[in-house]
């Protein structure tokens, strides 16, 4: 469920009519609700409260803006980062320190040196290379850094390939058949507090039995490093639950993936943590385009808007569907091509697809938009960044300014020996 619905002929966010939004600041612009941002917060936290302890770690990469990690700091929720940069904005956002883990294959020193002094809760060690780097540098601050072990458990989620992060060809995680005696090993070096493992086997995942499959076996794991005499205190399941992007799709609720957690992870005795992210922000926003014009087609006819690949990438990196709806649907509707107008072939969001029938100058959204969206856009043929804005009922603001190409190429230098 969302808060974007057609009232009066027009298409709302909350009480706003997108219109007015698309006035004051144009086109393209990413839109988010807050009530949907709270609902879906609060649904997935109060799914997982039949579990006995539970900690919740939004996943920032999935949308980054300061005001949706505000809100989500205000539900309670922490942070799980992949760099620095998103440290930082979950920590300006008022997340708690200790209810933020540090993932990622890539850490560097400063990050982990600065992760230490701010006091996060857990780092996910993605190799024994990088859990020996940990200890050493917090031993060398008279710290002990508290971290967990993420293991690949060679389970196939049944996902897109370019976020698929469980299967034994990908980058992520220690090999599962070599992942206790790394343990054991990082559990007896100075400087560190091996207190769990971890994993995440991918993103977008429609079905459950993946993620019950590996939870299964990471359990056994779990259980075996216990019989070699070591802690294990927290379990780190990740994310990966999918939403609909389609209408009609149906994927798993929050209320089905908390009871076979439940069901697979009843003995355990530990504290479990997650980190969703598309789950709790796809719904929550709508990028809003306007026709540029409608341009005739050999086969059916080119609907050219005004957001590009540089804009929402997900259609050209992974052939991703986003629903397109007119803003002040007629209730005709037409087959057309929708592309933006970025010099490249991929940048291209729909073929052959039944629409909204649209004109030059109209508003139009792609929908499920808040998730990996405005996180991922790029300044590409110079364009400019796009901007964020957020509702609240009535009220509106703009949380993340348009960056025009005049601001960016003022940050360019030319070196003496050019002029």
């Amino acid at each position: 469920m969302d808060h974007f619905e057609v009232s009066n002929g027009v298409l709302h966010a909350e009480d706003v009519a997108l219109p007015v939004i698309a006035a004051e600041v144009g086109t393209p612009v990413y839109v988010y609700s807050r009530a949907t941002l709270t609902r879906h917060a609060r649904v997935f936290r109060d799914a997982l409260s039949i579990l006995p302890a539970v900690k919740i770690a939004f996943a920032v990469k999935s949308n980054p803006n300061l005001a949706v990690l505000k809100v989500l700091a205000a539900e309670g929720y922490g942070a799980d980062v992949v760099s620095g940069g998103e440290m930082e904005r979950a920590l300006a956002a008022g997340m708690k320190p200790d209810g933020i883990v540090f993932s990622g294959v890539g850490k560097t020193e400063a990050e982990m040196r600065r992760g230490i002094e701010a006091g996060i809760g857990q780092f996910n060690l993605e190799s024994e290379e990088e859990g020996l780097e940990l200890a050493e540098i917090a031993a060398s601050m008279g710290k002990v850094a508290s971290a967990a072990l993420r293991v690949n458990p060679d389970v196939d989620a049944g996902t897109h390939g370019k976020i698929s992060t469980g299967k034994a060809e990908n980058k992520f995680g220690v090999p599962f058949d070599r992942a206790a005696a790394i343990y054991a090993r990082l559990a007896d070096t100075p400087g560190l507090n091996m207190r769990g493992l971890a994993l995440h086997i991918g993103s977008q995942l429609s079905k459950l039995d993946p993620l019950e499959a590996a939870f299964t076996k990471v359990g056994g794991l779990m259980r075996a490093i216990r019989e070699g005499g070591h802690a294990v205190t927290h379990m780190d399941l990740g994310g990966g639950v999918g939403v609909p992007y389609k209408a009609g799709e149906v994927f798993p609720q929050p209320a089905e993936y908390a009871a076979m957690v439940a069901k697979v992870t009843a003995d355990w005795g530990v504290t479990l943590m997650f980190e969703p992210g598309r789950v709790i922000t796809g719904n929550t926003g709508v990028l809003m385009t306007q026709v540029v014009r409608v341009k005739e087609g050999a086969g059916h006819p080119w609907v050219v808007v005004d957001a590009a690949m540089n804009d929402l990438a997900r259609p050209a990196l992974y052939d991703a569907w986003h629903d397109f709806a007119a803003v002040e649907p007629t209730g005709e509707t037409f087959v057309a091509n929708i592309v933006g107008p970025i010099c490249e072939s991929s940048d291209t969001f729909a073929m052959a697809r039944t629409i909204d029938k649209v004109g030059r100058g109209d508003l139009a959204v792609f929908r499920t938009a808040g998730a990996y969206g405005a996180t991922m856009a790029n300044t590409y043929n110079s364009r400019p960044l796009v901007p964020e804005v957020m509702v609240d009922g009535e009220k509106w603001a703009v949380v993340a300014d348009r960056i025009d190409p005049a601001t960016i190429l003022a940050a360019e230098r030319v070196p003496d020996f050019l002029k």
